[in-house]
């Protein structure tokens, strides 16, 4: 099998913690790309660092690479390789999937490193 295409997206983006009840802004909403995750304790929203978000907490500087898609449920171990590949070249990741594809978000000035350690491994990057 051959191994999957990974697209570098042109956004650097941010990490945001939010207090668990905090309403969602419109400019998240309005993007062209967000991820937004929820629990009983948390609330994540990953956005373009364009927009500004009054979060307790926030990582700034990733970069995404999309795993080209659409991904089937059967298939598997596509996220432990990548995410593999990366801790082996010793790149941390912070991973978000969607129902199609899944995307692996790796700090801006670990980017270079991470493209050079998956086409090492036989990835395509775009």
């Amino acid at each position: 099998m051959s191994k999957q295409t990974l697209q570098l997206l042109n956004q650097t983006f941010t990490i945001h913690s939010l207090d668990c009840d905090a309403a969602i802004p419109s400019a998240v909403v309005n993007a062209n790309i967000f991820f937004i995750a929820k629990t009983e304790d948390e609330l994540s929203v990953v956005c373009p660092s364009n927009i500004q978000l009054d979060s307790f907490a926030a990582e700034g500087d990733w970069k995404a690479l999309e795993v080209i898609g659409p991904l089937g449920f059967s298939l598997t171990g596509i996220m432990a390789n990548i995410s593999g590949v990366l801790a082996k070249a010793q790149i941390s990741i912070f991973s978000v999937s969607t129902y199609d594809t899944d995307y692996i978000l790796v700090k801006q000035q670990q980017i270079d490193a991470a493209i050079k350690a998956l086409k090492k491994d036989g990835y395509l990057v775009l």
